[in-house]
């Protein structure tokens, strides 16, 4: 099983606090959620998992086949999709995987099997040839997805990946997030949508930089006697 354990974990930014002490442990199998407004400290949190931030204090430890890890040593196998994936808008899909082949040093028969299997997985297959730049919002966000995804990674950290897409590639999207937790994948997404919160298998709800209420959404939502989740929010 893939678990991460976030404990006690601060940080501040532009000596503003984005994170005050939280605690929390992210296992595989199902979508964890992190769930917030703006400023919650929803990207903060992944990019420190992501180990592309340093908590002041605190400590995060990944877990994966039974070794534990810190967020240096589990870099390998972690996955970070941003908010707005940056990609080379004069490369073609096929040459923007080929450019992360070679960030990852995948030999030709990974490379193969696992390209196909994205292109194949994400129904952009016929797209290979198509610049980037020439692509609709939800297919750019499925190949900068594929491009993270193509080394094989056991955690994936999702940033509001649904933001700026329209309702079709929304529920696309969420169709293969889906598809990556049920093959073991431990995935871990934030999002401001509340609707998507009760879509996920357990939630993490934050606000100011704290952790108000964790587990599943709808029990989330009996315990804090809810008609709906953003009223959570309210309480």
């Amino acid at each position: 099983m893939n678990n991460v354990t976030v404990t006690a974990v601060v940080k501040h930014m532009k000596k503003t606090p984005a994170l005050s002490g939280v605690s929390m442990t992210f296992g595989g199998g199902v979508i964890n959620g992190i769930v917030g407004p703006n400023g919650a400290g929803k990207t903060t949190l992944l990019r420190c998992m992501a180990n592309l931030l340093t908590p002041e204090s605190g400590t995060i430890a990944f877990e994966t086949g039974g070794q534990k890890l810190t967020p240096a040593q589990a870099k390998k196998f972690i996955a970070y999709f941003p908010q707005e994936p940056s990609l080379y808008p004069d490369l073609s899909c096929a040459e923007h995987m080929q450019f992360f082949r070679a960030l990852y040093s995948l030999n030709a028969a990974d490379f193969k099997k696992r390209s196909d299997g994205l292109f194949a997985a994400t129904g952009m297959g016929r797209f290979r040839a198509r610049k980037a730049g020439a692509l609709s919002g939800g297919m750019y966000k499925k190949l900068g997805l594929m491009c993270v995804l193509l080394n094989n990674p056991e955690f994936l950290f999702l940033d509001e990946p649904t933001i700026g897409v329209d309702p079709v590639s929304r529920r696309e999207l969420w169709e293969l997030i889906h598809r990556f937790s049920a093959g073991g994948m431990n995935v871990v997404m934030s999002t401001s949508y509340m609707d998507e919160a009760l879509r996920c298998g357990r939630v993490f709800v934050l606000n100011s930089g704290r952790l108000i209420a964790a587990g599943a959404p709808h029990k989330i939502m009996e315990d804090f006697k809810l008609k709906k989740f953003e009223d959570i929010f309210l309480k």
